[in-house]
Formats: C-alpha cells, structure tokens, sequence
C-alpha cells in the first residue's frame, strides 16, 4: 500500500552534504522519482524492533501476546521468507498483536516512538541524499515491510513525499489482526513500485532506488539507477558485478553496534526479543 506523508576498496566512508552534492548530481526530471528502503539503509537497525521495544514500553501487549507474536515471528524466520518460502500462514497472523487496536491510537503511538527511539538513528546521509532528489522536484518514498503507518510516520517526519508498506486489515477503525494482502517484502517491493509508477506517471527507467539487502534485489533491478547504502556482503557483491554505487555511512564503531539488528530479519529479531522477555517475566512471577 502507498501512502502519502502529509508533513514536511571497501567502500566504509562518511560524506558531508557538500560531498555528496558533488557526487550525486539529481536532475529535475518529473517523470521520476526515489524509493528508499528503510532497515539499515534510512535508519540504523530495524524500525519494527523499535515500534516493539516502544509498544512494550507502553504495557501494549499481554506476556501472551507477547509469547504468540514471538513464536509467529519465529516460524515466519524458519520458513526462510528470504528465499521464496511458504509464508502464507505467517503472514496472515504477523500482525495478531494489534487486534481490536485503534488505527488513530497506533499512529499516534508511532509517532511518539519515533520521536523516543528512531529519530537519532536516521543516518544523515542517507537522509541527505533523499533531500537531493526532494530539491531536484522529485518525488520521495519509503519502501518497508514495517506496517505502512509506522512508515508513513518516518516518512513524514523526515519531510519526504509518502511510504510504500505492509498493510494491515482494518473494520471500523481498529485492526483485525491480519494482513490486508501480503508482506511488502522481496519481489512485492518490485510489484508496489511498478504499480505506483503507473498510477503517478513515473517512468521506473529514470528512477533511483536504494537498498542494504540483498533481499530488495527485485526493487534495485526494477529501476534505472540502483545504490547500494551499507550494503550487506551479498549485495556488496551484487553491485560491483553489476557497476552500482555503493555507499557506506557506517563506521567502525557506529556498525558494531548494530551488527544485532542488522545481521537479523526485523520481524523475527522483534519477535525473539518481545517473546524472550515475556518468558523471563512469566517465570520470575511464578
């Protein structure tokens, strides 16, 4: 689903504005536009890890919900989701955890932690890079399989045109517990960039995408200019064989301490943390 905001040799190196203005020439070109992943590439980590630590924060889930959505996450990771698994029955309960919830509350809930967690953990140039095309006339969007709210937060906090992102199933204004359609993941990146492109009059062969993972290879192959941003050693390779721009915002200490987040899928990394917790807490009670 899109959305649009409605607010305003290895290669490990770190790049001013000035820097990357003279790197990366963005033309004025209507006709296209940028997608920017988010986990890693706009923001340190994984944002759906964030939105779980701040949900939980906020006593949002029982220790059953909390075992239920752990276990859902865990089995979504063993049918290995990366590589074209069987996912159907974890998709449909991936968001069980926000049943009978208002859409209004959530969001709201979303922008606060935004603002507690995530907010200092946008890589400035990552963001500098979409300001570039924003100031060249181009659109910008974030592409996720974080839920499309939690997207549309970033999305707007960071001034850019809208998110692109998993949807939840809503009746009257509160959250079903299931998807609407399937996980914004893998090759459905390529599918809601293409459906976008022809619903806004872009041409996808001018338009720019950015990715860490290997995982968004159908989104970076769908446009005419794909950039590798900390890049995962798969998609490393990827974009050397193929001549894509990598660009590296991390630094020594800075990627230690996201090597965690990182190396993990977001949804099963929030899952195990939330559900761990919740089993610790169970049996300390007892």
């Amino acid at each position: 689903m899109v959305r649009r905001a409605v607010g305003p040799a290895d290669e490990v190196t770190t790049h001013t504005d000035t820097q990357l203005d003279a790197a990366l020439a963005v033309p004025e070109d209507p006709s296209a536009a940028a997608f920017f992943d988010v986990d890693n590439t706009m923001m340190q980590g994984a944002s759906i890890y964030y939105l779980a630590r701040g949900l939980a924060a906020r006593k949002y889930f029982t220790t059953g919900d909390l075992v239920r959505f752990g276990l859902q996450q865990l089995r979504f990771r063993l049918v290995a989701a990366e590589h074209g698994g069987h996912v159907a029955g974890a998709q449909e309960t991936a968001l069980a955890f926000v049943a009978d919830r208002s859409v209004a509350d959530l969001r709201k809930i979303c922008e606060e932690i935004f603002d507690e967690l995530m907010a200092e953990r946008i890589w400035a140039g990552t963001h500098a890079m979409a300001r570039l095309h924003l100031e060249a006339g181009q659109r910008v969007w974030l592409v996720t399989a974080a839920p499309v709210e939690l997207g549309d937060v970033i999305a707007q906090r960071l001034g850019l045109t809208g998110a692109i992102g998993t949807v939840a199933e809503v009746r009257n204004g509160t959250y079903t517990g299931r998807l609407a359609g399937g996980l914004m993941h893998g090759p459905a990146k390529a599918d809601a960039l293409r459906a976008l492109a022809a619903k806004e009059g872009l041409d996808l062969t001018r338009c720019s995408a950015y990715s860490d993972s290997i995982n968004d290879l159908p989104m970076l192959t769908t446009v005419g200019r794909a950039v590798a941003v900390n890049p995962d050693g798969a998609l490393r390779r990827e974009a050397r064989e193929r001549g894509w721009e990598i660009r590296d915002f991390r630094t020594g200490r800075k990627a230690a301490k996201i090597a965690i987040p990182a190396a993990a899928a977001a949804g099963a990394l929030a899952g195990g943390v939330v559900a761990a917790l919740a089993v610790r807490r169970h049996f300390r009670n007892r």
